[in-house]
């Protein structure tokens, strides 16, 4: 028969407690204890709120989607997560989703990237000519037709003049571009890149998408 041995020896490490503080007379400080009770409870409560602002403010955006203008990739009250530092080594390109914030309405907006800084674009029947050339575009996440004539109206000639976006700003437009208000609208055309927040990365609610490739 075969010797197994001793079997080997279990050490166990006692669980060692603070010691309950007490008064001069040796009666147990039953406040001090519970105040020291509370504080480890709280303090853990405290740092995962300072996470979650640190996070929030300087990693990412959680935004919802307030219009219609982003269907069908994004639906009013969507909710997304946009990413702040998509572009901390990298400039936005052309069909990124982003977020950003418009100072004269004090609101964060979602749109799409589609003219980047120094390129010249003109609107003929919906399509988008950039530098003076159809190049192929992407229209898979566009809803609707595409129409309308848009750009810096010449009214000496009646004629529309492409936009031109200056260094460091950008153009956007929503999907649903019969439904959108966006760059070919506001009196403050261009977007400077100063005031892009982020890029879309996923919507979270109602269902997760990943927005990053769309």
């Amino acid at each position: 028969m075969a010797n197994l041995g001793k079997p080997p020896r279990i050490s166990y490490k006692p669980v060692v407690r603070p010691p309950v503080p007490v008064l001069d007379n040796g009666i147990p400080n039953l406040k001090q204890e519970l105040w020291r009770e509370v504080i480890s409870w709280v303090k853990p409560a405290i740092y995962s709120f300072l996470f979650a602002i640190i996070v929030n403010n300087f990693v990412i955006v959680n935004a919802t989607v307030p219009s219609p203008s982003m269907e069908d990739t994004v639906r009013t009250g969507d909710r997304l997560v946009a990413f702040r530092l998509s572009y901390l080594f990298s400039e936005p390109e052309r069909y990124d989703i982003v977020v950003f914030s418009r100072p004269e309405t004090r609101r964060l907006y979602v749109k799409r990237i589609l003219g980047l800084p120094g390129e010249s674009l003109l609107f003929l029947d919906g399509h988008v000519y950039i530098n003076g050339s159809n190049i192929p575009q992407r229209y898979d996440f566009i809803k609707g037709p595409l129409l309308g004539e848009y750009g810096v109206f010449d009214a000496a000639a009646g004629v529309f003049e492409p936009f031109v976006i200056p260094d460091g700003h950008f153009f956007v437009l929503g999907d649903y571009r019969i439904n959108s208000g966006d760059s070919r609208y506001w009196h403050e055309t261009f977007i400077p890149r100063g005031q892009i927040v982020g890029r879309v990365v996923f919507r979270y609610f109602p269902g997760f998408a990943n927005l990053s490739n769309q």
